[in-house]
C-alpha cells in the first residue's frame, strides 16, 4: 500500500452500484482470463452484479482508494444447509490495478472481524480450483483447503470450486 489513502467500510446507500459492479466486472474479466471462455467474460455487461448489492442477507465491505471504489467484499451467514452454523465470504473482487499491494488482505480481514462479530468463528469461502493465485492468497491468509468441491458450469465450461476453511482463534484450521 503506497502514499494513497485508503479505508475500507461498509457498503453505505449512497454508495454508486454502477461503481461497484464494475469491480467485480473489471476484476472477473482479469481473474478469469485464462479459467473462463473469454467470449463469456467479454459478454459481461455494465451494470451486472448492481442489483446483488442490495440484498438483506448479505453484508459488504468497500475499500476506497483516493475516494475511488477498488475492491468489495461480500460476506454473511452459510448459503448452504451443510455448514449451517458458519459464516461465509461470498466474494471478494479488487480492481486489478489494485491487486498484489496489499488491500485485498486487508479487505479479507475485514470481513473476517466482521464475522467474528455475527458470532461466527467458523467461515468458509469458494474458489476456482484453476484460480490459482487466488488459492495462494487465502492460503496465506490463515484459509485450508477442504475436500469439498462444487461443480460448476460457467460460460459453458465446467469448473471446479475448491472450499477453503477458516477458523477464528488460536486453532486457525
Amino acid at each position: 500500500m503506497s502514499e494513497e489513502k485508503w479505508k475500507i467500510r461498509r457498503l453505505s446507500k449512497e454508495d454508486d452500484r454502477l461503481a461497484v459492479s464494475r469491480v467485480y466486472e473489471e476484476s472477473w474479466k482479469s481473474a478469469y482470463r485464462d479459467v473462463i471462455p473469454q467470449a463469456y467474460l467479454e459478454s459481461i455487461p455494465a451494470g451486472r452484479w448492481a442489483g446483488n448489492l442490495d440484498q438483506t442477507d448479505l453484508r459488504h465491505m468497500v475499500l476506497l482508494v483516493d475516494g475511488l471504489i477498488a475492491g468489495i467484499s461480500s460476506f454473511g451467514p452459510s448459503r448452504f444447509a451443510a455448514l449451517p452454523d458458519w459464516g461465509e465470504v461470498v466474494s471478494l473482487y479488487l480492481l486489478p490495478a489494485y491487486t498484489r499491494k496489499g488491500y485485498g488482505k486487508s479487505l479479507l480481514k475485514a470481513a473476517v472481524d466482521e464475522l467474528g462479530k455475527m458470532g461466527f468463528s467458523d467461515m468458509f469461502l469458494w474458489v476456482l480450483e484453476e484460480n490459482h493465485p487466488a488459492r495462494r492468497f487465502y492460503e496465506k491468509c490463515g484459509f485450508r483447503q477442504s475436500e469439498v468441491r462444487l461443480q460448476q458450469n460457467i460460460g459453458g465450461r465446467e469448473l471446479q470450486e475448491i472450499q477453503y476453511r477458516f477458523r477464528m482463534g488460536p486453532d486457525k484450521t
